[in-house]
């Protein structure tokens, strides 16, 4: 799908899920199940689902993204990176990915539920053009907390991904 000089992104397959669940159960306090990622393997004509790889070798999984495609909107619903390399840009180049595919088929809006309390995420979304639209009261469990409703309409994607095409032929 894309490169950078220390990560490939690809199609999750399900030969990934060990690696996956792996991030998964150590970045959320209510993980996705095994079963729950497998579904999404059945639910190929909507949920795109990719991976960040370490490169060249070994072909870890470093990172993951699964959204759904529904009509013209992309919808982020899980987003994780190994904790041993957070904030190195894994997270910004799976997103980044995902809006250019669902740009490509014709989505025109994304948008996504976060953490009221995860400045992290919050920060990187607003990076790339996503604007907080409402709150979620107690959207979330084990802590219950608020969700911040996050998204990019149109224009916004149009020029982040017309931005990202235009770097990715001048390296």
């Amino acid at each position: 799908m894309g490169e950078t000089s220390t990560i490939s992104i690809d199609r999750m397959t399900k030969e990934d899920l060990d690696q996956v669940l792996a991030i998964e159960q150590a970045s959320f306090t209510m993980p996705w199940s095994r079963n729950l990622f497998l579904s999404e393997f059945r639910n190929a004509p909507v949920s795109l689902m990719l991976v960040a790889r370490s490169s060249p070798e070994p072909r870890d999984v470093i990172g993951y993204i699964v959204c759904w495609i529904v009509a013209d909107e992309l919808h982020i619903l899980d987003l994780a990176t190994q904790a041993a390399r957070r904030r190195r840009g894994i997270a910004h180049h799976l997103v980044l990915a995902a809006l250019k595919y669902g740009y490509e088929r014709n989505v025109r809006r994304a948008f996504l539920e976060v953490r009221e309390s995860n400045e992290t995420a919050l920060n990187l979304y607003e990076r790339l053009g996503f604007s907080r639209s409402i709150v979620r009261k107690g959207y979330y469990d084990l802590p219950v907390e608020d969700a911040v409703v996050m998204s990019l309409e149109h224009d916004g994607l149009q020029q982040l991904v017309e931005k990202e095409t235009e770097s990715e032929h001048d390296k």
